[in-house]
């Protein structure tokens, strides 16, 4: 098996363990629409933007469900698979014969350099809802699961062979793929009451919810990993939580806040001990790489929505008011600006197209969404998404949803 699809299957080693999957929301409407939902999702998806929503039902509207929507999303904008798989062919040619040619070395430092502190990011994802919209206190039982997964590079520099395009292919064979994931399993129910006060329509919503979160941690050489090793090294916790959301409008101007994710949890992964990585090209070469073991921040994020929603179009935008941190050490903090918009045909066909960026580093590339919305006689609604932020970072949604 190539080493490229290694990397690429890692996560779903994950999911055959436990068999879940998911982004933070997945859901085909909201993802084709840039990821927005705290002020423009409805009854059915509220849990996963913004619970205060659950609420916000057409009067016709006596329950309806999400059965289910699952997506998957790939991120590797710098090529990283791709750099891996190159320098993997050399390596193993120069341990095959002892010896690197000057062309070789070349080209396998131009691919080191390259992989620098890269990362690729794969999640899959799934979720279920069902909802009873009423005037008391209208409520939405909801299960969602998903996984993200990282693999990032440690690019080795300290051979000292005595030859240049030696050290080249030392450096490469010592230097090391760090993976780690995290999964989550999660059960609760959104509880949600409109109401108008001074004349003002608004709604509140709560999400308590219970957890189940798995990480994982895997380091192995560039040309020696092997995809069995990394569910020895995952652990699990169960925990309870509790999102929240607070929606104001007046006709289609509408404003929200929501918080996920209100309690705070440090989850440390399974500790990896340290191990010695032995060159076979140049024998006597060696590199130590110490113990470790990585903490995943779970912690508030809020994120405020203000759009226009109609019965027939729909625009909105959503800004994370602060930096999700996640996992130490790992490039994948998220802080999102995410617009979005709809126009619904007759009810039988909805168009939709979105935009977000990624605030919490400069280099990355925009992404752009698009989507539809397929009611035949308005007997289910099928909705589908797909993402795009270059030729190495993609993703595809879909649900499956009726309300009767």
């Amino acid at each position: 098996m190539k080493k490229s699809i290694k990397i690429l299957v890692l996560p779903i080693a994950f999911l055959s363990a436990h068999s879940y999957a998911a982004t933070y929301a997945v859901e085909a409407r909201g993802d084709s629409m840039g990821g927005t939902g705290v002020v423009s999702s409805n009854f059915l998806t509220a849990p996963f933007y913004n619970p205060a929503i659950t609420a916000i039902y057409r009067r016709n509207d006596d329950a309806g469900m999400i059965i289910p929507s699952i997506g998957l999303n790939y991120n590797d904008e710098h090529e990283m698979v791709d750099g891996l798989d190159q320098a993997a062919k050399i390596i193993d040619g120069a341990i095959s014969s002892n010896s690197i040619s000057s062309a070789d070395a070349a080209e396998l430092q131009t691919t080191l350099n390259g992989l620098e502190n890269d990362i690729a990011k794969l999640e899959l994802g799934g979720v279920v809802a069902l909802a009873i919209p009423n005037s008391w206190v209208a409520a939405n039982l909801f299960g969602k699961a998903y996984t993200e997964a990282f693999a990032q590079t440690d690019i080795y520099t300290g051979a000292n062979t005595g030859n240049t395009d030696l050290n080249t292919a030392v450096n490469a064979e010592l230097s090391a793929v760090n993976a780690v994931a995290i999964g989550v399993a999660e059960v609760g129910v959104s509880l949600a009451k409109y109401q108008t006060f001074l004349g003002q329509h608004i709604s509140f919503g709560i999400s308590p919810k219970i957890q189940r979160i798995y990480t994982y941690v895997y380091t192995a050489n560039l040309n020696n990993y092997d995809i069995k090793d990394v569910r020895d090294n995952g652990t699990g916790d169960t925990m309870f939580n509790m999102d929240a959301g607070f929606l104001w409008f007046r006709g289609p101007l509408r404003f929200g806040v929501s918080a996920m994710n209100i309690v705070s949890r440090d989850i440390t992964t399974q500790e990896l001990a340290a191990q010695t990585l032995q060159s076979d090209i140049f024998p006597g070469e060696e590199r130590t790489i110490p113990a470790v073991s990585y903490s995943y921040k779970i912690r508030p994020q809020y994120t405020v929505g203000l759009g226009l929603v109609g019965d027939y179009s729909a625009f909105s935008v959503d800004y994370d008011i602060n930096e999700d941190e996640r996992y130490t050490n790992f490039k994948d903090n998220t802080q999102y600006v995410r617009v979005g918009g709809e126009i619904d045909i007759m009810r039988q066909l909805k168009l939709r197209a979105g935009w977000r960026r990624n605030l919490a580093y400069d280099n990355l590339d925009d992404t752009f969404t698009a989507g539809i919305g397929l009611s035949p006689l308005n007997l289910f609604q099928m909705d589908i998404g797909a993402s795009y932020t270059n030729e190495n970072s993609m993703g595809a949604y879909i649900n499956f949803l009726a309300s009767y």
